[in-house]
């Protein structure tokens, strides 16, 4: 295991660079598996639809 020290310049450089390296395919799916992690996520406004309906009196 290797450590390395860079600021977050260099560091969102590499990023970008090894990100750019892939073809636009890899590019494509490795997007969509981001996109499948983030579903795991916990969202802090997340909207519930119910099937339940409000009567008001009036």
């Amino acid at each position: 295991m290797e450590l390395f020290f860079q600021t977050k310049e260099e560091s969102n450089k590499k990023q970008i660079d090894d990100f750019l390296k892939l073809s636009k395919s890899e590019r494509f799916y490795s997007f969509l598996r981001l996109m499948e992690k983030l579903q795991g996520f916990p969202i802090k406004n997340k909207v519930e639809k119910s099937t339940n309906f409000i009567l008001k009196k009036t």
